[in-house]
């Protein structure tokens, strides 16, 4: 749903690095240097190359006292946790490092978590790692690079030990905690080596060691690129293009099937999206007061509170607006008689993310048109999700409520052709539905994107898939070929959809999706 933005700074073990103070500070503290070692006793951080801190342009102090700069060294509290337990996704994620390693036996393996990125100037975007790491570690912090170092097991079979690279604490006696941008007393308390050891249960390595071992290390290197500047340029002459792309597709793939605490997430994320629809329907009035704005706000606060952030941004299409895919700007009136396509999902706290989109008559009781329109397209997704079944090829479902799209369509008149296959056959049907019926869900919106088309689209379904069905109607309001009457009308319904070894379930099935549920359900709400 997004793009990412450009990089603001490179990680601190990139040559270049540096770090900039974000508000009035001095120029480099005597002896204060970015990136200090961890703690007090600075013992984690040995051998990490320090950078000088650098002052903000236009600050408003001067020169930094050798007073100042010794007594910020000192009178600061032990905060070391000790009775940490591993985070519940960690056994899990130490599975599916197994098997990373069974498939690429003897191979060094890097995947980073990527970088802070800048929003404007000195701001940066709220930070989320590469989905790749985040799913192999369970951590979320920026900087982040997790390596498998290939070894020998002790019955000599190939293995690999797993290593998270992380920065360290920031120091209390270089000056780094309270000079740097990205300093506690700025930003926030990072974890200690120490206690992401016990949290994410793998060995934990001070990060900015890591672009030396990795620009002398010999034998084979994979890579997941684009993430990490700075590691990309040191394994630059280790790594090639056609094996790091065999390296993404398989990460990709391997989310495919999704494990017990995979689906578990999933089923929050859309219990969580489904209060965040009742939220929506409580407050449309106040929405055709104001804007679509309100409605994104509104659903927004839902998924900040109960989880990480939105899972992409949310679509808040009221009337024509509809009828835009990805209408996301959010800016136009709410109007009674009209319908929001609202198409929403929590991102949870662990990244995993729902997809849901309603299409809601704004005044609560759709008109005859709009009911005839979206009974078409609630007929075309019961056909979808009765075809999801470990077994059926992927398209299935796509083929079914495609099926039913172009039946309707010609039943209108819309369509000269009359014979379905043909219509389905020319694609015709897409001038008003565009888009695919569905689509991989899990840590990413689209997920497994990368995967081998043979693994995806033409590929089958197997117990643990969680994929979207979500069949839509657009008639643009420039749209001459049909009757005045249906012109910036746009529907959509999508759901998230978990396959079972016997057939599948709807994960998301607390929203009503039938129109005359849905009216009923919008009185309930608002009363």
């Amino acid at each position: 749903m997004t793009q990412e933005q450009p990089q603001t700074r490179t990680p601190e073990t990139a040559e270049t690095a540096e770090t900039a103070v974000p508000a009035e500070t001095a120029e480099t503290a005597p002896g204060a240097t970015a990136g200090g070692a961890e703690g007090a006793e600075g013992t984690e951080a040995e051998g990490a190359e320090e950078k000088p801190v650098k002052q903000r342009k236009n600050g408003l102090y001067g020169a930094l006292s050798d007073e100042l700069a010794e007594n910020m060294k000192s009178g600061w509290a032990d905060t070391e946790r000790h009775d940490l337990q591993p985070l519940p996704q960690a056994p899990y994620a130490a599975e599916r490092r197994a098997a990373l390693s069974a498939r690429f036996p003897g191979e060094r393996l890097v995947i980073p978590a990527g970088n802070l990125k800048v929003r404007a100037n000195d701001t940066e975007y709220p930070f989320r790692p590469s989905s790749d790491y985040a799913y192999l570690t369970g951590d979320q912090t920026e900087d982040g690079v997790l390596v498998l170092e290939p070894v020998t097991t002790g019955d000599g079979t190939p293995g690999h030990e797993a290593t998270a690279y992380l920065l360290p604490r920031s120091d209390r006696t270089n000056g780094e905690f309270w000079l740097s941008g990205q300093g506690e007393l700025w930003v926030g308390r990072r974890n200690s080596l120490t206690e992401n050891e016990k949290l994410l249960g793998l060995p934990v390595k001070d990060v900015r060691t890591l672009t030396e071992h990795l620009a002398e290390a010999a034998g084979p290197v994979r890579l997941l690129r684009g993430y990490d500047a700075a590691v990309d340029k040191a394994l630059d002459d280790k790594v090639t293009g056609e094996r790091d792309e065999e390296f993404r597709v398989f990460l990709s793939e391997m989310r495919l099937v999704k494990d017990e605490f995979e689906i578990a997430e999933l089923e929050y994320a859309c219990e969580s999206t489904a209060r965040g629809f009742e939220d929506v329907v409580k407050i449309l009035d106040r929405a055709e007061a104001t804007s679509e704005r309100y409605i994104e706000g509104t659903f927004f606060l839902r998924a900040r509170v109960e989880g990480n952030d939105v899972g992409y941004s949310s679509i808040c299409a009221s009337g024509p607006h509809a009828t835009t895919l990805h209408w996301v700007r959010n800016d136009g009136a709410v109007r009674s008689g009209e319908l929001l396509l609202l198409d929403a999902g929590v991102e949870t706290r662990n990244l995993y993310t729902a997809d849901v989109t309603r299409t809601l008559p704004i005044d609560g009781t759709y008109t005859p048109l709009q009911r005839r329109i979206y009974d078409a397209v609630y007929e075309a997704q019961e056909a979808g999700i009765a075809a999801v079944r470990p077994g059926a090829a992927y398209r299935d479902f796509h083929d079914a409520s495609q099926r039913v799209l172009a039946a309707k369509l010609i039943e209108w008149g819309l369509l000269q052709v009359e014979d379905v296959d043909k219509v389905l056959e020319l694609g015709l049907q897409r001038r008003w539905t565009l888009h695919g019926t569905g689509h991989m869900l899990g840590i990413d919106v689209h997920d497994c994107a990368a995967a081998r088309t043979e693994e995806y689209v033409g590929g089958t379904l197997r117990a643990g898939m969680c994929l979207t069905v979500e069949p839509g109607l657009y008639f643009q309001a420039d749209d001459l070929t049909v009757p005045e009457e249906y012109r910036g009308i746009g529907v959509r319904i999508e759901d998230d959809i978990l396959v079972t070894e016997d057939g599948c379930r709807n994960l998301s099935d607390g929203l009503p999706r039938q129109a005359d549920e849905v009216e009923a359900w919008m009185a309930r709400v608002r009363a």
